[in-house]
């Protein structure tokens, strides 16, 4: 190992930045939780569908029926748990599990931030969060640390950088910055926002947005990290997410995300953040500034974490990029978008009337859609291939099992992206049901006759 590196490793830091951002991250996850249910997303989304998209090698990952709600108990529990650093390791892993499995369930509810919040949980299973003001560290004196190990609270920046750097990169691309598409097609329907309102149908403003964006991401991690900066980059990231937050309904994210840029402080301000939490709870927070540093023991189990965190951002550093294995536009197929921080970047909308043909007789019809989806996800799938085939193979499924042989599923299809006529999307002579998921180019999606430039 190199020298530097191990100095580095070495180092360590107040325990009360990494303290409040697991106190924030609880608490905004259980709101999170106590929020979905009450709106009646859980029924909605997974109790009334009759059928449930899936992720490739997911399909094994379904809704429980009553059991849901269950499941969400258990994920807001445990981020109670983990705000107030009871049984943190359990905590963060049932966390961890259970969120993921949720997110899992039905791909038509996929949003980048929850990915986001995946990624993060698991990250924090090997980060000592408990070390400092948790439960854990009130009752046991051995596990009270006031110091932790520097790359603690330095990995989660690097993901936080990640997650807004390449949300910048992903918006230089002709679209966004030439066209100031999808912005000039939704900025519009804002016109009822508070104060800006009247603004938003001005070209000026969708252009401004979409500059002012891109711009944004790309700075915003090194303006954080930079310290005569750092107070002004923390007023952008309130500014930013809270006009994100009046424009667009994208639930917790936003405030989430406000709360996690303020681990880029000292822990001056940390700690005025705890003082006020002790006022609360009227505690002697005094017992938990002992001077002592956490260390990682033994050996095994430091190079363990190490390497296992060491692979985790390789691959969140190189996995996005993956989209560059296949050909085509990407905005297009969508082969290589999500999971990969291309954050509000397309308006696409489509059509898909599917025709299920009887190999024996020959007989054929045309399948009614709202049958065996939901609005949202019929929406969904209309313009998202995967989507397609997985319905296609469930249509084939289905019709079998009512009787029908050698059943082929054909598709036509539309697809409008930012802006464009809407142009066929599946080559209608492909019998999908014949065809088979895989990470491999999915040559039935037509040709996109337009070019986006960028990366």
């Amino acid at each position: 190992m190199a020298p530097g590196l191990t100095t580095y490793l070495k180092r360590t830091t107040e325990a009360a930045p990494l303290a409040v951002f697991r106190i924030f991250f609880g608490l905004m996850m259980a709101i999170s939780i106590v929020r979905f249910w009450a709106y009646g997303w859980i029924e909605k989304l997974y109790l009334e569908p009759k059928f449930h998209f899936s992720y490739y090698g997911f399909g094994w990952v379904k809704p429980l029926g009553p059991w849901t709600y269950l499941l969400f108990i258990t994920c807001g529990v445990a981020a109670l748990m983990v705000a107030l650093g009871y049984k943190y390791r359990w905590a963060i892993l049932v966390f961890f599990l259970s969120f993921t499995y949720i997110e899992l369930m039905d791909k038509t509810t996929y949003l980048n931030h929850y990915y986001f919040i995946s990624l993060l949980s698991f990250l924090m299973i090997f980060l000592p969060a408990n070390a400092y003001y948790s439960l854990d560290a009130w009752k046991d004196p051995a596990r009270r640390f006031q110091q932790v190990p520097a790359w603690s609270v330095d990995a989660v920046k690097l993901l936080l950088g990640i997650v807004y750097f390449y949300a910048g990169l992903a918006k230089l691309n002709s679209d966004w910055l030439v066209h100031a598409m999808p912005l000039k097609i939704w900025l519009p329907s804002k016109y009822d926002a508070p104060l800006i309102g009247p603004l938003m149908g001005y070209e000026w403003v969708h252009y401004g947005f979409s500059w002012a964006g891109a711009l944004y991401d790309l700075s915003i991690p090194f303006l954080l990290l930079y310290k005569p900066t750092r107070w002004f980059a923390f007023a952008l990231v309130v500014v930013f997410h809270a006009l994100t937050r009046i424009l667009f309904p994208i639930g917790m994210f936003p405030y989430i995300m406000i709360v996690s840029a303020l681990i880029f402080f000292e822990a001056g301000i940390h700690h005025r953040i705890l003082g006020f939490f002790t006022r609360l709870l009227r505690i002697d927070a005094s017992r938990f500034n002992n001077g002592k540093a956490f260390r990682l023991e033994p050996v095994f189990s430091r190079r363990l974490c190490l390497g296992v965190l060491g692979i985790f951002f390789a691959f969140q550093l190189l996995f996005p990029w993956r989209y560059l294995l296949y050909p085509g536009e990407l905005f297009w197929t969508e082969e290589g978008y999500r999971f990969s921080w291309r954050v509000m970047l397309m308006e696409k909308s489509g059509y898909a009337q599917f025709k299920v043909v009887d190999g024996q007789s020959g007989r054929w019809f045309y399948v009614d859609n709202t049958d065996f989806l939901t609005p949202f996800q019929e929406k969904q799938m209309g313009f998202q291939p995967d989507f397609i085939l997985e319905y296609a193979h469930f249509l084939k499924k289905h019709f079998e099992a009512q009787g029908h042989r050698e059943v082929s599923v054909y598709v036509e299809s539309y697809v409008a992206l930012n802006g464009r006529l809407s142009r066929p999307y599946i080559d209608p002579g492909v019998d999908l049901a014949a065809e088979r998921e895989s990470l491999r180019h999915k040559t039935w999606i037509l040709k996109f006759d337009d070019e986006i430039k960028g990366i």
